[in-house]
């Protein structure tokens, strides 16, 4: 599975940004969506995840700001980020499972100034 990830860029510190991530299957052979975030000096880290049925999951530090969501009809996976802080500043990256298959997509840069 390729993934393209998409909308990153530069926000200042409260505002929003969108992510997007189209995979080039079928996001219903698809069991889990993830993003993943790796900020300068730091190790990647899970930000939230989308299962087959919906549910959702988040690191602690973005619940309530984050939201995770896909759309069937246009294959794609949403990061919608909202109240921006200077630490969400990182590469994110898409990731997907299918069965115990993992395929990463490339980054996409976030970067929030204060």
């Amino acid at each position: 599975v390729q993934l393209q990830a998409s909308g990153g860029g530069l926000v200042q510190a409260g505002g929003s940004l969108r992510l997007s991530c189209v995979p080039s299957e079928s996001i219903f052979s698809i069991n889990v969506m993830n993003w993943y975030r790796q900020a300068p000096g730091k190790q990647r880290q899970l930000v939230a995840r989308i299962n087959s049925g919906g549910g959702t999951d988040y690191v602690d530090s973005v619940q309530g700001r984050f939201t995770i969501s896909r759309d069937n009809a246009k294959n794609t996976v949403y990061l919608e980020m909202n109240s921006l802080k200077s630490e969400d500043t990182a590469v994110y990256y898409c990731m997907v499972q299918r069965g115990i298959a993992i395929f990463w997509g490339q980054e996409t840069l976030v970067t929030v100034s204060s």
